[in-house]
């Protein structure tokens, strides 16, 4: 038989970071809302709606995990944030086929 304590979970070995957890979820919406709602000539309205829930979404999580966010992993979100910005508008700027 195998041992009672083979597939517990060893103490201090958590998942993912909430911080990085918030950068991944920022970057997969971001991802989804540019493919489905940035046109040929026009970004559509809900897309703006979301990355306020977004953003609010942001603001909860950074308030409920305020002691898992140091300097380095405030530098890092900022920088994420910065590089989302330019995705979005490195993308929306594509010729589109229409």
């Amino acid at each position: 038989m195998l041992p009672d304590n083979l597939y517990k979970r060893r103490r201090n070995h958590n998942n993912t970071p909430p911080s990085l957890l918030l950068i991944f979820t920022n970057c997969i919406v971001l991802a989804v809302l540019i493919q489905m709602f940035i046109g040929c000539s026009t970004i559509n309205n809900f897309f703006w709606i979301a990355i306020g829930v977004l953003a609010l979404y942001n603001v909860y999580t950074i308030r409920r995990n305020r002691e898992e966010y140091n300097t380095l992993n405030i530098i890092i979100y900022v920088a994420s944030i910065l590089f989302m910005v330019f995705l979005f508008y490195y993308f929306s700027h594509q010729p589109h086929k229409c």
